[in-house]
């Protein structure tokens, strides 16, 4: 996609830090804002597999020669972990300007009084409870900085319950509800709050929501057009790259077979 000089120049030398960025939305989200900014720009890495972030890393210093990478293990599941991480960052990757807290989960599609509890627990841990830590542990930075873009990564689920998906609905409900008070509490300072929620994406999501279970991931989108990764990292660098004056406050995007959980097309020529 092609942002512009302004979208360049606004982007330039930011630090921005991806949570998730292993794989799928967060990858791209890496990729596409170092497209945005001609590489000029600085990238806080982390998810759970070292050896991806250190891929992805080699392949962005590879492509552009101003880029700066730092990457380490991150389990945002892990709450106590998080302070730690963002304390022994770099002094390089220290001042955070942008925050894509993208890192979440669902897990199963059983039904209420058959959900295993350790699903719930990984679910709420991952999505509500590290969310919430990451949030904590940067925010501070950005209200004495007078500055910064927290992107919150939500959900269609988080609008719109479904069956099977009780655990995972209630995760992203709190993370529309923990957004939209932060936005007002943030008001008074020049920190953006920014919600980007996906309908149908096809990544290694359902993979993990069925287990490691391929067929059964792959069954989710069968006879439509998901959205891919890329879709979502535009939006979410195009909502960042706005003038600092402007917040996309909230995004609902649906892929154009899609129009609710329930209306998803499954016809030919979608």
């Amino acid at each position: 996609m092609s942002y512009g000089s302004q979208a360049a120049k606004r982007l330039a030398d930011k630090v921005i830090f991806i949570t998730g960025a292993s794989s799928g939305i967060g990858q791209a989200t890496a990729r596409e804002f170092a497209s945005a900014a001609n590489g000029q720009i600085k990238l806080v890495l982390s998810a759970r597999r070292l050896d991806r972030l250190k891929s992805l890393s080699d392949e962005l210093t590879s492509s552009y020669k101003n880029i700066s990478v730092y990457y380490n293990v991150l389990d945002v599941s892990k709450i106590a972990s998080i302070p730690v991480f963002i304390d022994s960052l770099p002094s390089e990757f220290k001042e955070i300007d942008i925050l894509i807290n993208n890192a979440g989960k669902a897990i199963g599609v059983d039904k209420v009084g058959s959900i295993k509890q350790d699903d719930i627990n990984d679910m709420f841990q991952t999505n509500v409870l590290g969310m919430i830590q990451v949030v904590q542990s940067i925010l501070p930075g950005m209200i004495e900085r007078k500055r910064g873009d927290i992107v919150q990564l939500g959900s269609i689920a988080g609008r719109e319950p479904y069956p099977g998906g009780a655990i995972y609905c209630a995760t992203k409900h709190s993370l529309r509800a923990f957004t939209s008070a932060l936005r007002k509490e943030v008001v008074n300072s020049p920190v953006r709050i920014i919600e980007i929620q996906p309908g149908a994406v096809e990544t290694e999501f359902s993979k993990v929501r069925y287990y490691g279970d391929e067929k059964a991931a792959k069954k989710v989108y069968e006879g439509g057009e998901p959205l891919v990764a890329e879709d979502i990292a535009e939006l979410i660098v195009f909502s960042c790259s706005r003038r600092a004056n402007t917040v996309i406050a909230e995004t609902l995007v649906f892929p154009t077979c899609q129009a609710s959980p329930f209306h998803y097309y499954r016809g030919k020529g979608n």
